[in-house]
């Protein structure tokens, strides 16, 4: 599917994304899922990929609520630019090094269910419209949704089938 353009394309991809995620985290044994990747990368098993998405809800929803208040909201967090994006996924990884991975799946439903709430809140204007909220500046509230669910999902999904790919 193409990029969504409306308030129903957004709400379709993400959960379609989302379902496909969790299906697929769900067709591998639990064993299989607290498996370390065989690969190099910044994320070493599935736990880590869904707190990375948790993580990024909640700093979603920090800058929603923020900014729908009027404020400006540090983007992407406090004391990190989108150029030390890797410094900042690092310290989001760390955080979830101590976080089962049941609870990790379980937060990460909590936080797509209250995005999900917070995206069918808007119309497909306020969604869509460019510049529409200062806080997001050139783009659309929508293109933030997107960053935070269906594309992220899409990141994710890619990478734990890259896993079940090694298993075979």
């Amino acid at each position: 599917m193409a990029r969504p353009a409306t308030k129903d394309e957004l709400l379709a991809l993400s959960n379609k994304n989302y379902l496909k995620l969790t299906e697929l985290v769900n067709s591998l044994s639990e064993e299989e899922q607290k498996m370390k990747f065989p690969f190099e990368d910044r994320d070493k098993n599935i736990r880590d990929v869904l707190g990375h998405l948790h993580e990024w809800h909640l700093m979603m929803i920090k800058w929603y609520t923020a900014g729908m208040k009027g404020e400006k909201p540090v983007i992407p967090a406090e004391g990190f630019t989108w150029k030390t994006l890797p410094d900042l996924n690092a310290v989001i990884w760390e955080k979830y090094q101590n976080v089962n991975l049941e609870d990790v799946k379980k937060k990460l439903n909590d936080s797509h269910n209250e995005i999900e709430a917070l995206i069918k809140s808007h119309t497909n204007d306020e969604l869509f419209t460019k510049k529409l909220y200062p806080w997001t500046k050139t783009t659309s509230l929508g293109s933030y949704f997107i960053s935070s669910t269906s594309s992220h999902y899409d990141w994710a999904y890619k990478k734990i089938q890259k896993f079940t790919k090694s298993l075979k």
